[in-house]
């Protein structure tokens, strides 16, 4: 089996870790790599697992929308996000799938994030559509440095809410980050959290972000983006290998990885 990480940049992943390591554990050959790529070689890559060079592949920033665009067929919820993060062959065809979206509910269960708050999305890109359709239920307030974007999610997702001022909180909502900031320790806007009842932060990079270094300091709720990288990831794995997958293992291949504790 042949999987592969498609995105620019791709260097700081550490799926290719998390998925070897379920390779290995259940007995399967194969290979998981990351691979960068512009939008030319994303689609030389969609083009070789519609033919069978490749198995199957993850997207990250940038292509997720990409991706969507390049599919014949699509699960129901990247359908709704306009975005793509998951590609498998389907009988001569590609067909993409969006495990952000189970990943951002099955974390928000396990990190026990309020069920009635608000909530605060940052961004609009593909990860914050995931993000906003698994929180169906929840008033939404939308923040994006150019509103019209925001309000073009709200569109896309076809979920009511209302786009509010970048860097403006939101008292007793929880906050998403569905942007990359943080990734190289970038700050989120300042006084965002004062009021929060909690932070999923679905940035993440060698060692845990600002926003959720400051959210535990002060007692809030946190779910952190290793906690969604290795949901997502469980998702995939089973949809490419048809097997549940060995969480305990990929749990450990990512603490690894990134040299600390996952939470």
């Amino acid at each position: 089996m042949r999987l592969v990480l498609l995105g620019d940049p791709v260097a700081h992943s550490f799926s290719p870790a998390i998925h070897n390591a379920a390779l290995v554990a259940c007995e399967i050959e194969g290979t998981y790599e990351a691979r960068r790529v512009d939008e030319s070689g994303l689609r030389v890559a969609i083009e070789e697992i519609r033919y069978g060079a490749l198995d199957g592949a993850n997207v990250t920033m940038p292509h997720k929308a990409a991706a969507f665009i390049e599919c014949e067929r699509l699960s129901p919820d990247a359908l709704r996000a306009g975005a793509v993060n998951t590609l498998l062959a389907d009988r001569g065809r590609v067909r993409g799938h969006n495990t952000d979206v189970a990943g951002v509910r099955e974390v928000w269960r396990s990190a026990q994030l309020s069920s009635r708050a608000p909530i605060l999305l940052l961004g609009a890109g593909g990860a914050a559509a995931a993000a906003a359709i698994a929180s169906s239920g929840h008033h939404l307030h939308v923040a994006t440095r150019r509103p019209e974007a925001g309000q073009a999610l709200l569109d896309r997702v076809r979920i009511p809410g209302d786009v509010v001022p970048w860097g403006e909180p939101v008292p007793g909502a929880v906050v998403i980050n569905g942007t990359p900031l943080g990734m190289h320790g970038e700050h989120l806007p300042e006084g965002l959290l004062d009021e929060a009842a909690g932070l999923f932060d679905m940035a993440y990079g060698a060692s845990p972000t600002p926003a959720v270094r400051l959210a535990r300091s002060s007692g809030l709720p946190v779910a952190t983006g290793w906690d969604m990288l290795l949901a997502q990831a469980a998702v995939s794995f089973t949809l490419w290998t048809g097997r549940e997958a060995p969480l305990d293992v990929m749990a450990a291949a990512l603490q690894g990885a990134g040299n600390g504790p996952i939470d």
